[in-house]
Parts: C-alpha cells; structure tokens; sequence
C-alpha cells in the first residue's frame, strides 16, 4: 500500500497524486520527487562521479561479487518473492543484475538523489522508481523483499530508516543487508565517502533486531581479499592523497583474480559457511509479524 508523502492517505491506482490533499509530485526524466529537499545531495552526501561509478559496476570484482551473493540470497531465502524493492538504489546496478536472474519478480528502485536514479531510469525506463526519503519511506506492506546495499552506513539515524523498511514489508517477507565492516578497516575512503560507521556484527544484527525483523542469516564477505585490503587502507589513510577514481580501476589480471577468490567465498557461504571476518557484512531478516 502506497501512502501520500504530505496526508498519509491511502493512494490507489499508479502515480503519486493526491486525490485527499491535492499533492503532484513534481516529475524529472521519469522520477517521482517525493523529497525534492534531499533529490540534488547535501554537503554531506559524497561526490559521486556517477559516469565512473556506472562503468566500474559492470566489471569491478567488488560490485560484481556483491551482485552475486545478493542474488544467491534472494533465491535461497526469499524464493517466493514476487516484489523487490531496492532502497539507495544508486545506478540501478544491483536492479539491473537480479531482475536478469529472478523472472517474475517485479522491480522498484528508490535513491535519494537524482543524479543517480538518472541513471537507473535510463537502464530500467520499465522499473518503478522514486526519490525518497528512507527516514520516511511512503509504504505499508507493499513488498515482498527489501534490498538495503551500503547505505545504512551513510545515516545518522540507521534505525529509524530500518523501521520504515519493516513497515514497507509484507508479513513474511524480508530484507537483505550489506554494510562495510570491522572498524580497524577505517581509512580514507570512509571519510571520502562520509560514512558514519563500520559495523561490528552484533551492532548490525541488533540494529536490525530492534526495528523488528528476525535475523535468519549474518555472515562477512570479502573475505579472502581482506590482506589485500588491509594493504590497500594502510597505504590510503590520508584523505589528501586519496583518489577516488582509481579505487574503482583495477589491473585486467588483479581485478580477475581477486574475482575468482571471492567466488570460492561464494560457493563456500551458499554451502552455510559464515565467515567471522570480511571487508563486508550480509544479514538477512524477515518480518514474520
């Protein structure tokens, strides 16, 4: 069920308009702007060069991987799902891979700024997207399944926007979480990318206890590269020195290699291994009331 983002009254049928209160959203290449206050980014919003960004989602290992281990997860855990709603989708990169992967499940996408849901219109003009506020998401019950992907990390108040997801799911239905992980990992990029935290384990699990879901699976990821980037953090600790760009351009061999290990990770979580350690953090949850 879609809510009015200015009465709360129940919205039946497509589109955003109000019939109670009169609110019509205003429209940019074919996105809702349902938080037009948030939609051009703030000073504390990284800049992101989304045309790089764009480009490394199709081939750098990180992006790749993490594509693959959402996948696996939907099937494995959420095989019924027939909606998936991607919040903080960015590009539209994770939409684009799984709606290649999970025929039948329909597809939305929501970000916060509109530079990027630019781009994910473009590759997905049949998805529903919207930009939105996650503290304050204008659902109830209305998906089956919740993708949250290296966003949480971004807020001051990631329970609040936790909450809001618990209440967008179906009875039954789910989430799925990925977050940096280990503070002893925290280096420039963070800064860069105004992260507010790196997770610990338990601090991720019960923040997602505490809005409600129950945890069904919590394991690290990017395991095997992790002496890679403990390498990589060290040499990367001032924020002067960093560039952004080239964290997302790898040597051809390098980026394969460190590919292949973390598809031996794959195949070892999907075997029910939960890894202790890893640059990465997946939970899943499901609303079971």
């Amino acid at each position: 069920m879609r809510r009015c983002v200015s009465c709360e009254a129940t919205l039946e049928g497509v589109g955003w308009n109000c019939p109670r209160c009169c609110f019509a959203p205003a429209v940019v290449d074919g996105v809702p702007l349902l938080a037009p206050e948030l939609a051009r980014g703030n000073p504390t919003d990284a800049d992101y060069g989304y045309d790089e960004l764009h480009a490394a989602e199709g081939s750098h290992f990180w992006f790749t991987n993490r594509r693959q281990l959402i996948a696996w997860a939907t099937r494995r855990y959420f095989p019924e799902a027939r909606s998936f709603f991607d919040v903080g989708c960015g590009t539209g990169g994770v939409l684009t891979a799984l709606r290649s992967t999970l025929p039948g499940v329909t597809f939305a996408g929501a970000d916060a700024l509109l530079a990027g849901l630019a781009f994910a219109y473009r590759q997905l003009p049949d998805v529903a997207f919207a930009q939105v506020d996650i503290r304050r998401l204008p659902y109830d019950r209305e998906f089956d399944l919740i993708g949250i992907f290296d966003v949480l990390e971004h807020l001051d108040d990631d329970e609040r926007a936790l909450r809001e997801t618990y209440r967008s799911t179906n009875v039954g239905g789910g989430l799925i979480v990925t977050v940096p992980q280990h503070r002893f990992l925290w280096s420039a990029l963070d800064e860069y990318s105004h992260h507010r935290r790196r997770y610990t384990r338990r601090q991720m699990v019960e923040t997602i206890e505490r809005a409600g879901y129950v945890v069904e699976r919590a394991t690290s990821f990017m395991t095997l590269t992790l002496p890679a980037q403990l390498v990589s953090r060290v040499r990367k600790r001032s924020l002067a020195t960093l560039n952004p760009a080239a964290e997302r351009r790898l040597n051809p061999v390098v980026n394969s290699i460190l590919g292949a290990m973390c598809g031996v990770e794959r195949t070892a979580i999907a075997a029910g291994v939960s890894f202790p350690v890893g640059g990465s953090l997946l939970v899943v949850a499901r609303r079971t009331s």
